[in-house]
């Protein structure tokens, strides 16, 4: 039984990341927020293929226990900090990894329950 789960604290269709499709920002048991996001890439000369992106957010942290989204650097301590401020211009991420075996954001959401699993037993 998975006790800790990716909580999905934002969905967007338009976002500030070069791709088509939308991006998915998850919360996870160690404070970190993953997007996941799909694009295109190239397989061979006119053929393309769909990988999912999982890319870890730098500017922000998530209460796991009290679902509060936090700002990481001071120019965001002052104002109130709303879910959809993750979702902003020239985001500072890092990419963890890239699935090209993956058919859909369901899979994908699969794996990062198993992530944070993992995450749950290693704090325990």
């Amino acid at each position: 039984m998975i006790t800790n789960k990716a909580r999905l604290i934002y969905k967007t269709h338009t976002t500030y990341l070069s791709t088509p499709f939308p991006v998915h920002y998850y919360g996870m048991p160690n404070g970190k927020i993953y997007l996941v996001f799909s694009r295109f890439y190239k397989i061979g000369y006119e053929t393309n293929g769909l990988e999912f992106v999982f890319a870890v957010h730098q500017e922000f942290s998530y209460d796991y226990e009290h679902e509060k989204l936090n700002p990481v650097y001071k120019e965001f301590y002052d104002s109130q900090v709303y879910d959809e401020m993750i979702n902003k211009p020239d985001p500072k991420i890092k990419t963890i990894k890239i699935y090209r075996n993956l058919s859909s954001y369901g899979e994908a959401q699969k794996v990062l329950n198993q992530k944070a699993a993992r995450m749950g037993k290693q704090s325990a």
